[in-house]
């Protein structure tokens, strides 16, 4: 028989079986034989939505696992000290960070209490009219404005029926949308390792089986033992993986800490901006240097440090260095995963602390940025307060201000106002050289003229026939390089 044959007659035996299965009201495609191929294309290509069996209000045992997405939520404020103000000034800033999350804030709701629950931060009656909130406004997430304990997270969520992140997790959520850096990476997820070891939770009853023995469930090398629990196996790999990002972050520190000593050697001075996020610190690094960093009106905007040099107005070169934005109860977490980073504060001749003079309580801005500079021992560097943002400012503010914060700059790093005096008052409180020197340098050792300029200052300069006669202020190092060429006092 050839081809066309045997294909006619199997075309004609399924021609039969179709009409068979229709008299008997039953599509050919479903026929209990049929194979996948046989169904018709549109019913395969075709996608039915089953009501009813979405998991956002009720399953919720998998948070700790899944990227944070932050998209419609309600916030939740205990106020435990302060006025109603500096309550209210506390949840318009989470609400900023929840919109710099990514999502969109539907309600805030604040508590007066002496302390936060223990069992669950507001109290259960509160809790249940939150929850009554969170359905009538139809958000998935509940943002609490502070530090949740394993115990107060779990019994939220379990009453609200939603997932529940405190300001810790969403601050560490911002860090790590914005971190570009190997550096940035490591320390914000050591910081996010750190923060869920002791939160770790499992779907169901997954994590508490136990993998002992030769049948460990297909774990494999690792994870074979007289019982372990998958709960525990994820603790100890967590635990191998701040190991080892500790080791990693430590080395990047060792090559940070040879370019501060690099720059030491050469006697450069070194400025460190730093201050509240937002508060316009990189605009300022633009104005003062054209370093061209990004700028964006956005929290936590800067997490990697720019080093750049600059020029005093006399010309003596120093370096600034812009740092991450602080915020009120930064994160341990974060402090103690980007200590490497911050010893650029810690480390500077002169700390540039910016504020930002728009804000609501400036005041509380400065307060909020010196209790994490005690923190990095940072507070002993000197500092010069600079009040930025002074075009956005009513003359009121001006003037209550000035009163509190006598001794400080008032720039506008948007227009440039009063940059030119920033320089100046930096250029004098860098440290000096402090070694007197009288000489007579040769011509052919230009090199040397021009670090007296560069690194020490000038007191008087005239070229005679043999050289160019100095006398200047240095500092030791240089001061040895020139002996040589001292001239004998007369």
């Amino acid at each position: 028989m050839t081809t066309a044959q045997n294909r006619a007659v199997l075309d004609d035996a399924q021609a039969r079986a179709d009409a068979a299965a229709r008299s008997a009201g039953v599509a050919p495609w479903e026929e209990s034989g049929d194979t996948t191929g046989s169904y018709a294309l549109e019913e395969r290509g075709a996608l039915r939505r089953v009501a009813g069996l979405s998991t956002e209000l009720t399953d919720v045992t998998e948070v700790e696992y899944r990227r944070l997405r932050l998209e419609r939520v309600v916030l939740v404020g205990v106020w435990t000290e302060g006025t109603a103000a500096d309550a209210d000034r506390s949840l318009a800033e989470l609400a900023a960070l929840a919109e710099t999350a990514g999502s969109v804030v539907l309600e805030a709701v604040n508590q007066r209490r002496d302390k936060p629950d223990a069992g669950t931060y507001v109290g259960s009656g509160k809790a249940a009219e939150i929850r009554d909130i969170v359905a009538a406004t139809g958000a998935d997430t509940v943002i609490c404005d502070g530090e949740l304990t394993p115990g107060q997270l779990n019994a939220l969520e379990r009453i609200l029926k939603v997932k529940v992140v405190d300001r810790v997790a969403l601050i560490l959520d911002i860090f790590a949308q914005h971190a570009s850096s190997r550096e940035g990476k490591a320390q914000v997820e050591l910081a996010q390792m750190q923060y869920m070891l002791p939160r770790l939770r499992g779907w169901g009853e997954s994590l508490s089986r136990q993998a002992g023995g030769r049948v460990a469930g297909g774990g494999g090398i690792g994870t074979r033992g007289p019982g372990e629990t998958k709960i525990e196996t994820d603790r100890r790999r967590i635990r191998a993986r701040v190991s080892r990002l500790r080791r990693d972050i430590a080395g990047m520190a060792t090559a940070r800490a040879t370019q501060r000593a690099g720059r030491s050697r050469n006697a450069v001075p070194s400025v460190a901006i730093a201050g509240y996020t937002n508060a316009g610190k990189s605009s300022l690094l633009n104005q003062l240097t054209g370093a061209g960093v990004l700028v964006q009106d956005a929290l936590f905007a800067t997490l990697d440090p720019t080093v750049r040099r600059a020029l005093s107005p006399e010309g003596r070169e120093y370096t600034l260095t812009d740092t991450v934005g602080f915020v009120r109860h930064l994160p341990h977490q974060l402090v103690d995963a980007f200590r490497s980073t911050l010893e650029e504060v810690a480390c500077a001749d002169l700390l540039v602390h910016v504020v930002d003079g728009s804000d609501a309580d400036p005041l509380g801005q400065i307060d909020a940025v010196r209790v994490v500079l005690g923190e990095i021992d940072a507070a002993a560097v000197p500092e010069l307060i600079v009040v930025n943002k002074v075009d956005a400012m009513t003359d009121a503010d001006v003037f209550a201000l000035r009163r509190a914060l006598p001794g400080a700059v008032w720039v506008s790093a948007r227009t440039g106002e009063g940059i030119d005096e920033l320089r100046r008052q930096i250029a004098t409180r860098l440290p000096r050289p402090d070694v007197d020197v009288d000489v007579l340098v040769p011509y052919e050792r230009g090199d040397l003229v021009a670090r007296v300029h560069r690194d020490g200052e000038v007191l008087d300069e005239r070229h005679e026939p043999a050289g160019t006669r100095l006398s200047a202020r240095v500092d030791g190092a240089l001061a040895t390089a020139l002996a040589d060429f001292a001239v004998p006092a007369t």
